[in-house]
């Protein structure tokens, strides 16, 4: 009468689930604030986007409110525009590309790739769609399998 009901079966993955909740979050949260850190000092990416930064302008702000982490997305650009962007995001054998957010699994999207079929160049401007945008979220894996994954992708950039 009030609507879905979960499963037995759901609501037992749910509490199961939450035991781990703290210690996925608390290993997401190091991740990304690691990857955004390490995204932020390699050349071929034009900047970063994480509250985590301290150049993030709501950086204090976010600090205050998003303690004990700055969550798992980070958002960046790729020096080269709309092809190098592609590359990046097609060579990456860890990060899945979908559009979902806050899973175990890092997941990547080029926004103006996922766009393209729906919108042209001047709609995407108008709405602030850059070329060469990508948000991440990052997940469980290893940091340092992340950035070894990451670097392969951008060293072919240069090639």
């Amino acid at each position: 009468i009030l609507g879905s009901v979960l499963s037995p079966m759901d609501a037992w993955l749910l509490l199961r689930g939450l035991r781990t909740l703290a210690i996925r979050i608390e290993r997401i949260n190091a991740n990304a604030l690691a990857l955004a850190g390490w995204l932020a000092d390699q050349p071929e990416v034009e900047r970063v986007y994480y509250p985590g930064l301290p150049n993030h302008p709501q950086h204090e702000l976010a600090r205050r409110q998003m303690q004990p982490g700055f969550g798992p997305v980070i958002a960046f650009a790729v020096r080269g525009g709309f092809e190098a962007t592609s590359r990046l995001v097609a060579s990456l054998t860890l990060a899945t590309q979908a559009v979902s957010l806050g899973g175990v699994h890092s997941l990547i999207v080029h926004t103006a790739a996922m766009w393209a079929g729906s919108l042209n160049e001047a709609q995407m401007a108008a709405a602030g769609i850059e070329p060469n945008f990508v948000r991440l979220s990052v997940g469980l894996e290893h940091i340092d399998d992340l950035k070894r994954d990451f670097r392969a992708g951008l060293d072919q950039l240069r090639r």
